[in-house]
């Protein structure tokens, strides 16, 4: 076997190889590039099996490009095994860029281990010579445009052809988040371009739209916590007669007194969360809190409507209360 195209910059850390060696437990197979037989996890695992006098050592090979396995042996070593340094994480996914130009910024930002913005700064240095692509790879392997503009404009044209379509369908179509969906609808709600201002077929975004900004747009004016907080709500809906007294009701209350579980403590327990696992918790939040969205929005839609008079009756209802004579 050859050894590792590590991303490690200062190579294996002799302490933690005398670690593994001094452990009594069996060590985890490594990853080997099949095709050239070189070591593309494990390196440590190797040494320390040699300092155990050990002559063979269980292995998985690995089937793709050096590229492919250059972008394993990142994810692999952020996953488990000594934790590698901003340094060696920066550095990779530099190298990330310059051999996948087209994967967008989160993807790459994801098997690195760093922010997106960390990326985009990355890119900008390697790429400051030559003309970037106007389309990056997405995590879902989709193709996406790099300033969205085009997305927003097929959303636009789907929401005027299907109004009611759901927010999910008109991303899937028009090859955007469910949370720019939210966003195109409700410019277009406000007779807004759907586009925004600081996005242009040529031009780039200056700066990386998270999940979580997206989700923040789609919040009313004020603050989450301005609004009642989750047990005086739950409490006035066992109050109500309506969902008390009907079977319909009191599954709704079982559901949502199941589903509606808080986040206390979270606070305490951020800090102890590894870097490489915070983009994956955050995602995860995030597709929570849009599926909570879209409930909101389609209960709120519900309400409005059914609340609203017929045409016919709105039109006929004496204006301030004075029926004409």
């Amino acid at each position: 076997m050859l050894p590792a195209d590590s991303p490690r910059l200062d190579g294996e850390d002799e302490q933690h190889t005398k670690m593994l060696a001094d452990a009594d437990a069996e060590l985890p197979p490594i990853l080997v590039h099949r095709e050239t037989m070189r070591i593309v996890d494990g390196m440590h695992r190797v040494r320390a099996a040699m300092l155990r006098g050990e002559e063979t050592i269980r292995a998985t090979l690995f089937d793709g490009s050096v590229e492919a396995a250059f972008v394993a042996a990142v994810e692999a070593n952020i996953k488990h095994g000594l934790p590698l340094s901003l340094a060696d994480r920066e550095a990779a996914a530099a190298r990330i860029v310059a051999s996948n130009p087209l994967w967008s910024d989160r993807a790459i930002a994801l098997v690195s281990g760093i922010s997106a913005k960390t990326v985009c700064a990355i890119r900008r240095g390697v790429t400051a010579d030559s003309r970037q692509s106007t389309s990056r790879i997405g995590r879902d392997g989709r193709i996406r445009p790099v300033n969205g503009a085009d997305g927003r404009r097929r959303a636009c044209e789907f929401f005027q052809r299907r109004p009611n379509a759901s927010l999910r369908e008109v991303a899937r179509e028009a090859g955007i988040s469910p949370g720019t969906a939210r966003d195109v609808r409700a410019r277009m709600s406000r007779g807004e371009d759907p586009v925004r201002p600081r996005q242009s077929a040529s031009g780039q975004r200056h700066e990386p739209v998270t999940p979580e900004r997206q989700l923040r747009r789609g919040l009313p004016a004020g603050r989450v916590s301005d609004f009642r907080d989750r047990a005086t709500l739950l409490r006035s809906l066992r109050r109500d007669p309506t969902v008390r007294f009907t079977n319909n009701g009191r599954s709704l209350l079982r559901w949502l007194e199941s589903h509606a579980i808080g986040v206390e403590g979270w606070a305490e327990l951020a800090p102890s969360v590894p870097p490489h696992c915070g983009y994956v918790i955050a995602d995860l939040a995030c597709a929570i809190a849009e599926e909570w969205l879209e409930v909101a929005e389609s209960v709120r839609g519900n309400a409005e409507r059914q609340a609203a008079p017929p045409a016919d009756e709105a039109a006929a209802a004496p204006l301030n209360g004075v029926e004409e004579r």
